[in-house]
């Protein structure tokens, strides 16, 4: 039985599928975490745990000689979200693991911890003038970037460390992908209606094309990254709720704010891996990326 292939037929299947699947086992069964308990209950919220394993499996296979087109790339991305003041929440998870299943991408996914801070309320604050209330997340920063240096330092001092770990990459994508579809409710999307859904596409198109033409033309790259960073992150379901107790100005609309941020956060989480996938293939059929995995990091070849 050709499962793998099977689900490879999806566009970003082996992100997509498990997310579907964990969306929808939360949607039937909110506590199914609690209800199973144990070793199941706790990988089902287990997030955190899986991104600092695989961000060391990725860190592993870093060329150190890359840490200035990883930092630059990094730093353009985050600020072409924080401009997109309404988009700048980017799923940072779902980029990594998208990322991941493409061959010879490992600049693009060691640029992530560069523009993780901007999942969370703090730029939207800064949007809104409230910068003061905020501070910046100095721990949030560091603690993405541990896993990754540990994972640098070790595979550089020892190559034979690097092949054993670097192919966790693959094999725990899904996995990581089923916790972050659990940590959705396909409910939402009746929520929010149509403006949810509208919210969610025009977050992957706008903040994504954006994102592309930055990666392409100021970094230098393919855009692959920019098209793969187009999602909402699950920590801007907060946002509206933190602003309101900061300002109460803003508590009548918290509610319906929450609802589409929600629907945005599962309409991109499936829209984004497919326009990226699709992306690559395109990419692919021009000859302008290799399908071969290497063993260290690789530099795009800028599309023309």
């Amino acid at each position: 039985m050709k499962i793998k292939k099977n689900i490879e037929k999806i566009p970003g299947g082996m992100m997509v599928v498990p997310l579907v699947i964990g969306a929808i086992i939360h949607t039937i069964w909110p506590k199914a975490d609690v209800a199973l308990t144990g070793v199941t209950g706790s990988y089902m919220v287990g997030t955190s745990v899986i991104l600092f394993i695989f961000f060391f499996a990725v860190g592993t296979n870093i060329n150190l000689k890359s840490s200035g087109k990883i930092a630059a790339k990094g730093v353009t991305l985050l600020l072409g979200k924080v401009i997109l003041a309404a988009f700048n929440a980017s799923n940072g998870g779902l980029y990594v693991a998208l990322m991941t299943t493409i061959p010879n991408r490992d600049v693009d996914v060691a640029a992530y911890p560069f523009f993780s801070i901007q999942s969370g309320p703090f730029f939207t604050m800064i949007t809104l003038g409230l910068a003061g209330i905020g501070a910046f997340p100095w721990p949030a920063l560091v603690s993405t970037l541990v896993p990754f240096v540990l994972g640098m330092i070790v595979g550089g001092l020892d190559h034979d460390m690097r092949d054993l770990f670097s192919p966790l990459q693959g094999g725990l994508v899904p996995f990581f992908a089923f916790t972050i579809g659990y940590s959705l409710n396909l409910d939402m999307i009746l929520q929010s209606g149509l403006v949810g859904i509208l919210v969610g596409v025009l977050v992957v198109f706008v903040s994504g094309y954006v994102l592309y033409l930055l990666d392409r033309y100021v970094v230098r790259s393919d855009g692959l990254a920019g098209w793969a960073a187009s999602s909402t992150a699950g920590a801007a379901v907060s946002v509206p709720i933190v602003i309101a107790q900061m300002n109460p100005a803003f508590k009548s609309t918290a509610g319906s704010a929450t609802a589409i941020v929600a629907t945005s956060v599962l309409v991109s989480a499936i829209l984004t891996p497919i326009v990226t996938m699709w992306y690559y293939r395109r990419l692919v059929k021009k000859g302008k990326v290799t399908v071969a995995h290497s063993a260290a990091a690789q530099t795009p070849t800028p599309a023309k």
